[in-house]
């Protein structure tokens, strides 16, 4: 009998992150730093502790990086990306828990918006919804209709505008490694 999705996902810790990028380097490949959610991260950022990885047995088979982001300037949103599942494990809906779990821990931790560039048909039944056009900009191109967010508190859309950039605040990985 498989074990349960949610006993297996457990927050990021500082000492994953070497097979978080192997992982993510299997599965994306070399293109994988020409995504958004790499190009947020470029020159050191603040994982949020929101980030969630799953473990079966010692093998991690999958994660979801949560960056602090400012959007604007203004604080209290995160970036959700990369969300990567092993190819073995893909199709058992572990993908989804893991965004179901970090966007709990997200609320957790106070931050008010999630945003990300996606498949509104994955990301929809999550929470996600698009945003109208140009009110948030990433770095490099981006197609609109895949610019998502979710909501962690009433009206948070309405209060940010204006570029994303990741946090610098305390340096790379400390966020999670204070977690």
């Amino acid at each position: 009998m498989p074990q349960p999705l949610d006993s297996l996902i457990k927050p990021l810790r500082a000492q994953d992150l070497a097979r978080v990028a192997a992982l993510e380097a299997r599965t994306f490949g070399p293109g994988r730093f020409a995504r958004t959610a790499y190009r947020v991260r470029e020159g050191g950022h603040d994982l949020s502790s929101a980030s969630r990885v799953a473990w079966l047995g010692e093998a991690l088979i999958a994660s979801v990086r949560m960056t602090e982001i400012t959007i604007g300037g203004l604080p209290g949103a995160l970036l959700l990306g990369p969300l990567v599942v092993a190819a073995e494990q893909a199709g058992r809906g572990l993908g989804r828990r893991l965004v179901e779990a970090a966007l709990d821990a997200a609320r957790e931790v106070g931050a008010t918006l999630v945003v990300l560039v996606g498949d509104r048909s994955y990301y929809g039944p999550l929470g996600f919804a698009s945003l109208s056009p140009g009110r948030i900009a990433l770095p490099g191109p981006v197609d609109p209709a895949r610019l998502l967010v979710a909501e962690l508190a009433p009206g948070a859309a309405e209060r940010y505008s204006g570029l994303v950039q990741a946090r610098r605040t305390r340096g790379f990985d400390r966020a999670i490694s204070a977690a």
